[in-house]
C-alpha cells in the first residue's frame, strides 16, 4: 500500500454528530442498526447503517456523539442509502467500538 499525503488525509470530511434515531435493519445480512445522525447545520442529518450490534443497544446509541465520514458517496445497503460512514475500530473479538470525541464537541465539528 502506498503512503497517503496529509494531502489525501485531508481530502476526507471526518465530521462529531449526534446519534437522534436508532432502528434496526433486519434486511441487513449481518445484524446492523439503522441511524440518523445530526451533523449541525451546515451538513444536516444524515443516514447510516453500522454493524455495532455485538456491543451497541439501542439505547446505549441514541444521543450518542460519533465520528464519521460525511463525503464518501452515499452506498446502497440492501433497501436502505447509507450517506455516511461511522468510523470505529475491532477489539480482539472483533466487535466494533465507536470512535468517539473524548470531551464536548459540536455537531459538525470537523476532525483536524
Amino acid at each position: 500500500m502506498e503512503n497517503p499525503t496529509i494531502a489525501d488525509f485531508m481530502k476526507l470530511d471526518i465530521r462529531c454528530g449526534t446519534i437522534v434515531t436508532v432502528e434496526s435493519f433486519p434486511e441487513a445480512r449481518k445484524p446492523a442498526w439503522k441511524m440518523r445522525i445530526d451533523f449541525g447545520p451546515e451538513i444536516g442529518v444524515k443516514k447510516s447503517s453500522a454493524q455495532i450490534t455485538d456491543l451497541y443497544a439501542e439505547s446505549d446509541l441514541l444521543n450518542k456523539k460519533i465520528m464519521a465520514v460525511v463525503n464518501f458517496p452515499p452506498r446502497q445497503i440492501g433497501p436502505f442509502v447509507s450517506e455516511v460512514l461511522v468510523l470505529g475500530f475491532p477489539d480482539a473479538d472483533g466487535a466494533i467500538v465507536l470512535g468517539i470525541p473524548d470531551g464536548v464537541v459540536p455537531n459538525g465539528a470537523r476532525l483536524v
